[in-house]
């Protein structure tokens, strides 16, 4: 396996391999002219989203600032709102559905690192090299449709958020979240079910 198929894998990759720094320096040539477009240019804008993100659904609105890694690996439905000061770290999937509001400061991280320092250090790892110093895997992120997140909301990898869940400001997601749920807390837990007698959502 190459190192992009180990990311994608969930393995430990090197994370400075040459197609990784070529995915950022292209991320960060478009966030440049992203974020150097007045708000109603938004023609413009989704141009710019459609070359930097995997897919993108119609009526979507990405507010400045917006930070990702590689932009290649997030894929968005329809009717989306991601609002200021987001970070997406996008070394593996992140997928999002349709009728999603994403409040500010909102951080979805699929990167993370061993938690045994013996296991986070890279073996016989050396300057000369281009390896990076310390182990890295990438686990995707979903949001389902007719998801809430709060403002200062952090999922960590791995994480699926059910569809029609609402996850509290400030809440910290290290767990998969069930439909239809009210969320809340650090970590995250669900205090009661949402959206009884209607229709539930179940994409």
């Amino acid at each position: 396996m190459n190192e992009l198929e180990k990311c994608m894998a969930g393995q430990y990759y090197n994370c400075h391999d040459k197609i990784f720094l070529e995915f950022k320096s292209n991320a960060r040539t478009l966030l440049r002219t992203y974020h150097d477009l007045a708000y109603d240019q938004k023609e413009k804008k989704r141009a710019i989203l459609k070359q930097l993100f995997g897919g993108i659904g119609a009526n979507v609105s990405v507010g400045l600032p917006f930070i990702c890694d590689y932009g290649r690996n997030i894929y968005i439905g329809n009717n989306v709102s991601v609002n200021m000061n987001c970070t997406f770290v996008d070394c593996n999937k992140i997928t999002i559905g349709d009728n999603v509001l994403i409040a500010s400061n909102v951080q979805l991280y699929t990167a993370a690192h061993p938690v045994a320092l013996s296991e986070r250090l890279t073996p016989d790892w050396n300057p000369k090299t281009e390896q990076y110093f310390c182990r890295t895997y990438a686990l995707p992120i979903k949001i389902e449709s007719g998801c809430w997140l709060g403002g200062g909301v952090i999922v960590l990898p791995g994480v699926t958020i059910g569809c029609g869940s609402v996850i509290g400001a400030g809440s910290v997601v290290t767990k998969d979240i069930p439909p239809n749920s009210l969320a809340v807390g650090n970590p995250c837990r669900v205090i009661r079910s949402i959206n009884e007698g209607e229709p539930k959502c179940t994409k």
